[in-house]
């Protein structure tokens, strides 16, 4: 779910009661389109995160801090030279938009008290963060938006700043019954359309909610709407909004248990998930911080990763090629056996053969069936035979370097998806070092000419408990992998993998304990979880002990053999173990 007018709304009453005439002592752009502003409060400092990325724009309050640039960006900059030391005096929704106003109070250069206006838009695509001056003349935004982009607003310095109108869309806590029964409930959609479409800041989860508590089908049109129908559902409606305006607010979030990933989140209870487990939080950042850390911390992975992701594609591909060519290759060399024959019944039969032949037929004596065999007619029988048999010998030669080839093309091909593979996995910037000395020890990218402390530096393995308190270790990558099986875990140790996939080495610490058969399950399902078939429903593990898993000779980092195994199906999840440690 993204941020609604009615989550911001929680939001903001949050930041009045936390923020407002705080002072502020620090700003930083950690991300790209990321400000980070602590707050020196009455109850000490406070940290606001915002983020205008197209793809996952928040913001919250989080006790967490965040690593600045060693040279800040302009904007940056611009907003610790006036309201560095700025107080907050106000902050307010912009009816109930996804936008918030902070009015900062400052002191110019001249000592005089002077107002700036910081507006943060959650809205997309389009979200960003505006500074104003005290008459909404835009000073500088974290994106410019000129008119080449947007036809409807430029947000550029010296725009007067203004929120594009929503067409048709009111504000549902100026609606009225009437205006509700004969003008909404009247449009020819579906219901929740019906009432998403006709108010600001109310998102397809809220819009089903309500239908879900009046007991109305989401789906249905509202010309199916009976009188009873409609009074149920602007009952509902104005409960919700009447809450609304009573800051009177159930933060929370519901989780999906089989792999602890939040689901959706409102400030209101959301009975239509009352299959799933409901977690009440004590405020709206807490909430926002549950369901959108990862998810940022996962978008801004991607992001950093990008170069690699298009490096190893491009491998992928040039190596897919080159093996499908091979692979053509050999196929051709198929043919040498019938170049040998040739040549053969050449030498036994070739003097039944006419000057200025084209062809002899004879008798096989392989098979004794009639072969036909081409002649160059400017040749003798036996100067066409030596020409057969160089035919054969050439594609023989050509035949055994090409399984020299397509095992080489194989083996790159595999060790690239499975560094492609735990790049899917990366969680932090230390995974994507590793991953990077993979390509570069590999000769697929130029070796990086890093910092010592940045050469020592490597991610470590993720570490669990199950339920049943035996540690489980899952590598995140080749060289992870690699220490994992052959390093870190014992003979009696138990070793988990994906068949035929692309995943980590999962190792169940047996410490000379038997396990049982739970602890065999929730290790296949780690295993499962971090593979390449993660997105399953269901995925074959192998399990053995780890004294029967084999290294070939000259093998890169990861791979293995074994020849005799267990095999379970399970479905990818997180649900019976618990996170310990990671990088």
């Amino acid at each position: 779910m993204a941020l609604d007018g009615i989550s911001i709304h929680a939001l903001v009453h949050e930041f009045n009661e936390n923020l407002l005439n705080g002072k502020i002592n620090k700003i930083s752009q950690p991300e790209r389109e990321e400000l980070l502003i602590t707050v020196n409060t009455q109850n000490g400092n406070k940290r606001l995160l915002i983020s205008a990325n197209a793809s996952l724009p928040f913001m919250y309050i989080t006790k967490d801090n965040k690593p600045a640039p060693a040279t800040a960006p302009g904007f940056c900059m611009l907003l610790r030279k006036h309201i560095g030391a700025g107080r907050i005096i106000e902050i307010t929704q912009m009816g109930l938009e996804r936008a918030v106003r902070f009015k900062i109070q400052h002191l110019n250069e001249m000592g005089d008290i002077t107002f700036k206006y910081l507006y943060i838009e959650i809205m997309g695509k389009h979200s960003n963060i505006i500074f104003c001056n005290e008459e909404n003349m835009i000073l500088d935004s974290i994106k410019h938006i000129p008119s080449s982009v947007s036809s409807v607003r430029e947000v550029l310095p010296g725009r007067d700043y203004f929120i594009p109108a929503q067409e048709g869309k009111i504000n549902p806590l100026e609606e009225t019954e009437e205006h509700f029964k004969t003008k909404v409930l009247k449009r020819s959609e579906s219901v929740f359309k019906a009432i998403m479409s006709s108010y600001i800041g109310i998102s397809p989860t809220i819009a089903n909610e309500l239908c879900y508590r009046a007991n109305i089908d989401s789906d249905a049109s509202c010309a199916s709407l009976f009188d009873e129908h409609k009074d149920r559902l602007y009952a509902e409606f104005h409960n919700m909004m009447e809450d609304l305006q009573n800051n009177n607010y159930l933060n929370n979030i519901i989780i999906d248990t089989n792999n602890d990933k939040p689901v959706e989140y409102a400030p209101f209870k959301l009975a239509m998930y009352s299959d799933l487990t409901t977690r009440e939080m004590s405020s709206m950042s807490d909430v926002l911080v549950e369901f959108y850390a990862k998810r940022n911390a996962y978008t801004n992975i991607r992001q950093k990763s990008s170069d690699l992701r298009k490096i190893i594609a491009n491998h992928i591909e040039r190596a897919s090629k080159k093996l499908d060519l091979q692979l053509k290759q050999q196929k051709d060399t198929q043919k040498r056996e019938k170049y040998k024959i040739y040549g053969e019944m050449l030498h036994t039969y070739g003097y039944e053969a006419k000057p200025g032949d084209k062809s002899i037929t004879v008798i096989n004596y392989y098979n004794n069936e009639e072969l036909t065999i081409p002649l160059d007619s400017d040749l003798t029988p036996a100067e066409n035979a030596k020409k057969y048999f160089d035919k054969y010998s050439k594609l023989k030669r050509t035949a055994e370097a090409l399984d020299t080839f397509i095992k080489q093309s194989e083996d790159e091909l595999e060790l690239l998806k499975s560094i492609e593979a735990a790049l899917n996995i990366a969680e932090n910037e230390t995974d994507l070092a590793d991953i990077r000395r993979e390509l570069s020890d590999h000769g697929f990218i130029k070796k990086h000419s890093g910092s010592k402390k940045e050469k020592s530096k490597k991610s470590k393995p993720l570490h669990f408990i199950d339920d049943n308190g035996f540690h489980i270790y899952v590598g995140k990558n080749n060289y992870q992998n690699d220490e994992l099986t052959f390093k870190f875990a014992t003979g009696n140790d138990w070793w988990f993998h994906t068949k035929k996939i692309h995943g980590s080495h999962v190792i169940v610490k047996t410490e000379g304990k038997e396990l049982p058969d739970s602890s065999y399950e929730y290790a296949a399902e780690l295993a499962a979880y971090y593979s390449s078939g993660r997105e399953s429903d269901k995925v074959e593990i192998d399990y053995l002990q780890k004294k029967n898993v084999k290294k070939p000779a000259s093998a890169v980092a990861g791979f293995v053999v074994y020849y005799t195994n267990y095999s379970m199906v399970v479905t990818p999840t997180l649900k019976h173990v618990k996170l310990v440690s990671q990088e």
